[in-house]
């Protein structure tokens, strides 16, 4: 499967959080941010249907 790739520029701070974030989850930096950003949209879909 390809994937699109980005540029992403973010607080040194959240970059941080989130390597910690993702090192509990045993997932790198990359799949943390798409795991957080499909479980927002699906959470977006779910809110707009009401």
């Amino acid at each position: 499967m390809s994937k699109k790739k980005i540029l992403l520029r973010i607080d040194p701070k959240l970059h941080d959080e989130l390597r910690k974030w993702a090192d509990d989850d045993f997932r790198s930096i990359n799949a943390q941010i798409e795991f957080l950003l499909k479980k927002a949209v699906v959470n977006n879909r779910r809110d707009s249907d009401d």
